[in-house]
């Protein structure tokens, strides 16, 4: 009897089968897709009782110990990307699991900052919506990026590439970060903002790239979004801690910042009643930051090597 294998959260119909060659395992391993999200523990438990293996997508579904617990079966998890903050590693190991990784690309999450921001800047939704929808002709009055101040927080692999495209633009590029020094901030051609509130303060667009840690989870709440301009639009395509969510609508809807651009949120995927669907002055997407064909083909390809190599006894990439 082959083991079974659980492919998670697939929202685009069998995408992960359709990208990737799974035959190197088809002899041993029967995989099947999810295309639903299981929002609470009981029904991922129910779910998964009978597969051997699970294959998670990113950090949406957490893995505790009181899941881990739940599922007997369980012996191989993979999650996409080689840092996961919603497993419990300590718990997967009491039970006989093992945990693996896959490499992901910064590319696609900093094309995704580019696409909200310049969707902010020329008013892209509201126009198309109004050509298409027999609308005024011209109803905004896009912002010039040439000139204006972009200010990154976090200037690692992400920040780092969307600084480059912001000179290229012509934009005056500044980083912050708890860590960052005059050095690596030299070495990627910006400035070096000498404190959070000053960068908030001078930018025309704040874009936030740091990783979620016990240091960034709230890091930008109510007193901090004060901070930004009226004009100044801020971008998060990172993690939704980072930014107070509650704090970030207030602001939306009083209009003490010109819009935002998020991909990311505090609930995922975003119920059907939530704030963040009908705020003003955002533009959102439904976490698209990873989502691309090379990265799914990353994911999926990495994971069954991953699944090759655990068989073979001599597990890949393993996690933490």
């Amino acid at each position: 009897m082959p083991l079974r294998c659980a492919l998670l959260d697939d929202f685009q119909d069998v995408v992960a089968t359709d990208l990737v060659d799974w035959s190197p395992i088809a002899d041993q391993v029967e995989v099947v897709s999810f295309g639903t999200h299981f929002a609470d523990e009981d029904a991922l438990a129910a779910a998964l009782a009978e597969f051997d293996i699970v294959v998670t997508l990113r950090e949406r579904v957490p893995f505790p110990a009181s899941l881990l617990a739940r599922l007997p079966r369980l012996r191989l998890l993979i999650a996409s990307g080689m840092r996961n903050s919603v497993i419990d590693y300590a718990a997967a190991e009491e039970h006989g699991v093992t945990v693996c990784g896959t490499a992901s690309s910064s590319t696609p999450p900093v094309e995704l900052t580019w696409a909200l921001l310049l969707g902010l800047a020329r008013g892209i939704v509201e126009e198309s919506g109004a050509l298409r929808s027999g609308g005024p002709w011209q109803s905004t009055v896009g912002v010039d990026l040439h000139g204006s101040r972009l200010g990154l927080l976090g200037l690692g692999k992400i920040g780092s590439r969307v600084a480059q495209v912001g000179l290229a633009f012509g934009m005056h590029v500044s980083a912050w970060s708890q860590n960052l020094t005059a050095e690596r901030a030299e070495e990627v051609g910006v400035e070096r903002a000498a404190s959070k509130e000053e960068l908030l303060a001078s930018s025309d667009f704040v874009s936030v790239h740091l990783a979620l840690s016990e240091r960034t989870r709230g890091l930008l709440g109510a007193a901090e979004l004060a901070l930004l301009k009226p004009t100044a639009y801020l971008i998060n395509t990172s993690r939704a801690a980072i930014v107070d969510q509650d704090a970030l609508l207030a602001a939306l809807h009083e209009g003490r910042i010109a819009g935002a651009g998020v991909d990311v949120f505090d609930v995922e995927p975003l119920p059907a009643g939530h704030p963040m669907r009908t705020a003003p002055r955002l533009l959102a997407t439904p976490h698209l930051g990873y989502v691309s064909r090379a990265n799914y083909r990353t994911y999926y390809g990495q994971a069954v090597e991953n699944i090759q190599a655990y068989l073979a006894g001599s597990p890949l990439r393993q996690l933490p």
